[in-house]
Parts: structure tokens; C-alpha cells; sequence
């Protein structure tokens, strides 16, 4: 039984992993999963490289005139001011988006 908790506890150790960590591995997929497909990739995850990201992102969601979310797919569409799409592949954002039913008329 001892031995038991001690491999739990390494693992609920394992699970609370420093959040930068995370962010570095999630980050290192991704990269790796473009490079076998041979797109090259760059990783922004702090500093003036990520302030610069995100500013660009707001901009980019500020110009979006219309949303189609589509939980079933676990895709967003976005319409931007100019007629463009950019679609979005999430299984948790069309969940995000989408209201609770409502019954009462």
C-alpha cells in the first residue's frame, strides 16, 4: 500500500508541473508537428515577441464582423470586416461560444 501512494503522489507531483513547463511542451509539439510536416514554426512565450502577438491577435478578432460555431466539428468560422475567413480548429472554443438552451420562449 505504501509503495501505492508513493507512485500516486509522484504522479499528482508529475500533474502539477510548473505552468512555464507546460507552456514549453505544448509549445515544442507544436513545433515538432510542423516540422514533420515541414512548415517551420515560431514560438512566442514571452517578452516583447509575445506583448507583439497578442496585440496582433486583438487587432485580428477586433476586425471579425460575424461567428459560425460549430461544436459538432469543433470548429469556429470567423467573417472579418474585409469578407475573409479564418477558421479556427478547437474542441473546447465552439463550446466557449455557445449559449446555454433555453425552454422558456
Amino acid at each position: 500500500m505504501a509503495e501505492m501512494l508513493a507512485i500516486l503522489g509522484g504522479w499528482k507531483e508529475a500533474r502539477m508541473t510548473d505552468k512555464s513547463d507546460i507552456i514549453k511542451q505544448a509549445t515544442e509539439r507544436v513545433l515538432q508537428l510542423e516540422g514533420e510536416l515541414e512548415a517551420e514554426g515560431a514560438a512566442s512565450t514571452q517578452g516583447d515577441e509575445l506583448a507583439h502577438a497578442r496585440a496582433m491577435l486583438h487587432q485580428w478578432v477586433d476586425s471579425v464582423v460575424a461567428v459560425v460555431s460549430s461544436p459538432g466539428v469543433g470548429r469556429v468560422s470567423l467573417i472579418h470586416d474585409d469578407g475573409t475567413e479564418s477558421r479556427i480548429s478547437s474542441p473546447a472554443l465552439p463550446f466557449r461560444l455557445s449559449r446555454p438552451a433555453r425552454f422558456d420562449s
